[in-house]
């Protein structure tokens, strides 16, 4: 842009003959208006554009600071404040997150050609990383990851689980069913529905048969050495956590010889785990026993036998104050806690209640056992939970140091620049 110029200091020409007033420039710049969008699009502010373009999948409700026109399901698509696309993804009218992008090619479709390639491609990456051959529970699917945010799909054997985490993704998690026939030919597949129901709060229901013939009531499924039973069909979980099994090797690597205390038990699949590495005591800490009965149905199908378990159907607090006072000491503490819990006494959040938990589990931990901690809330922090280990051990007045750190398995992907998807933290701590 060219700019008026003025004279400084001294000037050449005679006093009696002044240079005539010079014209100012225009400095009016036009700039031409953003191209106006159609109906179905929204400009975003300019740190949620970027950090869309980043790999961020979802777009929160308060960043577009209006309902939109559009109804839950139907495709926006998403652009820079000067017009420029960025993304394209399903509309939710209802939940926190208003806006799941899918595709990041302007020329795609959201269809079942599109649906297909996705499908396709995470069957390729798992058999590129997985030893399949020894393993029949795992994630075929795993939403942002393979680009189907929202979506997750597990194989239990030869059974599917679809998880569904929001209503306006219901025609497209229809329309997923065939594809998922067709690649991965199953001899059935169940939908979970994992959001509330427009009434409000509810317990969670069971999940449905969408194809193929009814499941069993228990699966066996393969883990190494490990079997597991689960039941495709139960509405809390199907008693296998597949994204925890990073930590269960990791337990049985360094169990060799040790006095093993599980806290959270559930199913036991940690405590077969430790057994499996050559522990010598096992004592697995739960409020259910429906859990414990299905840990000792595990130990049965695995070929193990109860004689160096015991099974506690308590709070897992309460046992540990019991022991520190009867001065009962471990080698290795599993601390693996649901992210909230209810007893009858009282209620448990990760966030508040993680440095207890450490603190208390330090009181029963002989010198030099290991600490292996659990957090599976992805607001819960890696950083958060080691300064919370750090609280814990002040407390209990040990020195504990992070000697192992474990994630999420390969069969849960993360795109690049989602750090909300890494929700599973497992930490192996030396104690002192």
């Amino acid at each position: 842009m060219l700019r008026a110029m003025s004279t400084y200091g001294h000037s050449d020409r005679p006093e009696e003959t002044p240079a005539p007033p010079r014209r100012r420039a225009n400095t009016t710049t036009f700039v031409a208006p953003p191209p106006r969008l159609r109906k179905g699009s929204v400009r975003l502010p300019y740190d949620a554009a970027r950090r869309l373009a980043a790999g961020h999948p979802w777009v929160f409700r308060d960043t577009i600071g209006r309902p939109l026109s559009s109804d839950s399901g139907d495709v926006v698509d998403l652009y820079e404040q000067d017009g420029g696309f960025i993304a394209r993804g399903i509309y939710d009218a209802e939940g926190p997150i208003a806006v799941r992008a899918f595709t990041r090619d302007p020329n795609e479709i959201i269809d079942t050609a599109a649906l297909q390639r996705r499908v396709r491609a995470a069957a390729r990456l798992r058999k590129s990383l997985l030893p399949t051959n020894e393993l029949t529970a795992y994630r075929l699917i795993h939403g942002e990851g393979d680009f189907l945010p929202g979506i997750t799909v597990d194989r239990y054997a030869d059974h599917l689980v679809m998880h569904v985490f929001s209503a306006s993704l219901t025609k497209l998690s229809e329309q997923l069913i065939p594809v998922l026939q067709e690649v991965h030919t199953p001899k059935s597949i169940y939908v979970q529905r994992r959001y509330r129901p427009l009434g409000g709060e509810g317990p969670r229901e069971p999940a449905e048969l969408a194809w193929g013939e009814v499941a069993p009531v228990e699966i066996e499924v393969r883990e190494g050495s490990l079997r597991f039973g689960v039941d495709v069909t139960a509405p809390l979980g199907t008693g296998l956590f597949p994204d925890l099994r990073n930590g269960r090797i990791a337990v049985a690597a360094r169990a060799k010889d040790r006095r093993v205390l599980n806290l959270f038990s559930y199913t036991g699949a940690l405590s077969l785990a430790a057994a499996a590495g050559g522990a010598r005591e096992v004592v697995s800490v739960d409020l259910s026993a429906k859990a414990h009965a299905r840990a000792r149905r595990n130990l049965q199908l695995s070929g193990m036998n109860e004689d160096l378990h015991e099974f506690i159907a308590a709070d897992a607090l309460t046992v540990m104050a019991r022991m520190a006072d009867r001065k009962r000491l471990f080698d290795m503490v599993i601390i693996d806690p649901p992210a909230f819990a209810h007893s009858r006494d009282r209620s448990f959040s990760v966030e508040r209640d993680y440095r207890e938990l450490v603190e208390m589990a330090l009181r029963v931990s002989d010198s030099g056992a290991l600490l292996c901690c659990a957090a599976n809330a992805h607001r819960f922090s890696l950083d958060a939970l080691i300064a919370e280990i750090g609280e814990g051990a002040s407390r209990a007045r040990r020195l504990v140091r992070v000697v192992e750190q474990h994630g999420l398995p390969a069969d849960f992907p993360l795109p690049a620049g989602f750090t909300d998807g890494n929700y599973l933290k497992f930490l192996v701590c030396s104690v002192v």
